[in-house]
């Protein structure tokens, strides 16, 4: 099965590193379903192509990741849903004892509790087929380090890890592959936010010398598409420059 006719469904597609996955998948020939709240001017160039579709999406709630996948299935419509990318997730800094109840329910919610929701909707329809396919959740190393500050973010990063190493279990003899990919600090709008000492102290800890771009991170993802891929599972994959080493 050639690549056109594997879709992927890849969510928080507007920008940063969910941006960057769309449009290496759409360069190798994948036809790609994004989905974000808001569709912004960076991703006109994804649909000049033709072969990436967006659909609007708050992750967090259920009914509209049903509509979204929904959307997205008719869509693909004759082609194979072959691929989920968990991509959509959010930030929240600050210490536990104080960091309200409602933003760390908001955060599991649209970090862990969405990936969750969307690997069962895509699992089913990879399960009825019988070419296998890939999910892939992009977590990150605070889930396996655990940073002052991120209990409620680490909690929903090691939850997909979690989730990751169990439902490649339940799926593997279908040929269907799960595993996390775990980027460190990224050149992305996130880490803009940090201030020159914390940049600095970031980059001095990474043996590479400087943090990470969404070109480092993408291209394992479409590995892990790959047919070469295809003996990987249950893995979280580790993208950081050394910094966790």
């Amino acid at each position: 099965m050639s690549n056109s006719e594997k879709a992927v469904i890849v969510t928080g597609a507007s920008r940063g590193l969910g941006l960057n996955i769309a449009q290496l998948l759409l360069n190798r020939g994948y036809p790609v379903v994004g989905c974000s709240r808001a569709k912004t001017p960076e991703m006109d160039s994804l649909e000049a192509g033709g072969g990436f579709q967006w659909f609007p999406c708050e992750v967090g709630k259920p009914d509209e990741e049903e509509r979204f996948f929904d959307q997205a299935i008719a869509w693909i419509g004759g082609r194979k849903l072959y691929g989920l990318v968990n991509n959509a997730g959010i930030a929240g800094e600050g210490i536990l004892a104080t960091f309200p109840t409602t933003d760390c329910e908001h955060l599991i919610s649209v970090n862990l509790l969405s990936a969750i929701r969307l690997a069962r909707l895509a699992s089913r329809v990879l399960l009825a087929s019988s070419s296998g396919g890939r999910i892939i959740n992009i977590s990150s190393i605070v889930g396996l380090r655990g940073y002052t500050g991120l209990a409620a973010y680490s909690a929903s990063k090691a939850g997909m890890d979690g989730l990751t190493r169990a439902l490649a279990r339940e799926v593997g003899r279908r040929n269907i592959t799960v595993n996390s990919v775990a980027p460190g600090y990224l050149e992305t709008a996130i880490s803009a936010s940090l201030g020159e000492p914390q940049r600095r102290q970031i980059v001095n800890r990474t043996p590479i010398g400087r943090l990470g771009q969404v070109s480092d991170v993408s291209p394992l993802v479409a590995f892990l598409l790959s047919d070469e891929g295809g003996f990987i599972t249950g893995q979280t994959l580790i993208v950081d420059g050394g910094i966790s080493c």
